[in-house]
């Protein structure tokens, strides 16, 4: 008998160290998932931060930039109206050759173009990017084919242009 009380207090000790160490072993795995819990926490804070950074980079680059091609887009406006002017003028300065080689009929053609020339400029110069936007979405919805083959032609005298450099 002294056995089996000395056996059952040898299991309620080692019941007793078992639990122990169970508590122990509970306590630790909290706090460890607490600890996890607050890293993780910490690294989902830095990761915002981090995004809204880069977002706001972004839009600054990104206002940066709209701005920029809005400057080379009205610098390239003001040379194509300037370039189309020029060509008027040209083609008025020799119309009086035409007419004294070919005809007056002939020389009156080209003063009508080079008029019709310098009025597509003047318009140009007047209007802003927006307008010529609007104009240009509204000659393609009305004219498609049209507006397809002035593309593929200018694409093909781009493509030609470049490739002669």
């Amino acid at each position: 008998m002294v056995e089996t009380t000395e056996a059952n207090g040898a299991t309620a000790a080692a019941k007793n160290h078992f639990a122990k160490a169970m508590e122990e072993a509970m306590a630790g795995a909290q706090a460890l998932g607490k600890e996890a819990q607050s890293r993780a926490n910490e690294y989902c804070d830095k990761l915002v931060q981090k995004k809204d950074d880069l977002a706001g980079d972004a839009k600054v680059r990104s206002d940066e930039y709209k701005d920029k091609a809005y400057a080379y887009a009205n610098d390239g406006k003001a040379k194509a109206s300037a370039a189309l002017a020029t060509l008027g003028q040209l083609i008025t300065d020799n119309a009086g050759v035409l007419d004294d080689k070919i005809g007056a009929q002939y020389g009156d053609y080209a003063r009508t173009a080079a008029k019709s020339v310098q009025d597509v400029a003047a318009k140009l110069d007047e209007k802003s990017l927006e307008e010529i936007g609007d104009d240009a979405a509204e000659f393609v919805r009305t004219s498609p084919g049209m507006a397809l083959g002035i593309a593929a032609a200018a694409g093909f005298l781009i493509g030609r242009v470049l490739k002669s450099k």
